[in-house]
């Protein structure tokens, strides 16, 4: 009665069931980190010198980004997001909306601006020109493009008002089907 259950007759078997494990855990923790960020239980700002407040903006990066590598890891046993979640019964609906879009909720509802904003300007314009060139050199591949991209999307997220700007819906959707590809 008391006996140990194995999952796994082989070491590729115990990977896969780590990797799946992994990725069942990263979903978790991003459920909990979008809603602790809802609830303002942690700071949207990158970058904030003065106190040493949890972040919301590069934690959420840096689990999506384990998600993309983990998919791609248990790509033979999870075909998408949905039927992973479905098959472990999983309820975890910000997860999976912030999994589907691909990038923090401070990228995809644009922030406010500071008193940097001369800065963010000459970044912004600098991220756009190197798109645009990456294009003109017809770079066509997501791993040369995804990178570029973010940071354009990124920048222009930080400006007040920039969701009002005819652009933008095209650009975020750019970056939403450039993710999910």
């Amino acid at each position: 009665m008391d006996e140990e259950v194995r999952l796994y007759t082989t070491n590729a078997d115990r990977e896969k069931y780590n990797n799946l494990a992994t990725l069942f855990g990263i979903t978790v923790a991003l459920d909990y980190l979008e809603r602790a960020f809802v609830r303002d239980s942690i700071t949207a700002a990158e970058y904030d010198l003065e106190c040493n407040a949890k972040r919301y903006s590069p934690a959420c990066t840096r689990l999506i980004g384990q998600y993309k590598t983990m998919l791609k890891l248990v790509g033979d046993s999870v075909s998408s997001i949905e039927e992973f979640m479905t098959k472990y019964r999983m309820d975890h609906p910000a997860a999976l909306h912030r999994l589907k879009v691909g990038v923090p909720a401070t990228i995809e509802h644009s922030s406010e601006a500071g008193p940097e904003t001369g800065k963010w300007v000459a970044e912004t314009t600098q991220s756009f020109i190197t798109f645009m060139d990456a294009l003109k050199l017809r770079l066509r591949a997501k791993d040369q493009l995804h990178p570029i991209l973010q940071e354009l999307v990124t920048g222009y997220a930080r400006f007040k008002g920039s969701k009002d700007w005819e652009g933008r819906s095209r650009m975020v959707g750019w970056f939403v089907d450039e993710t999910k590809v």
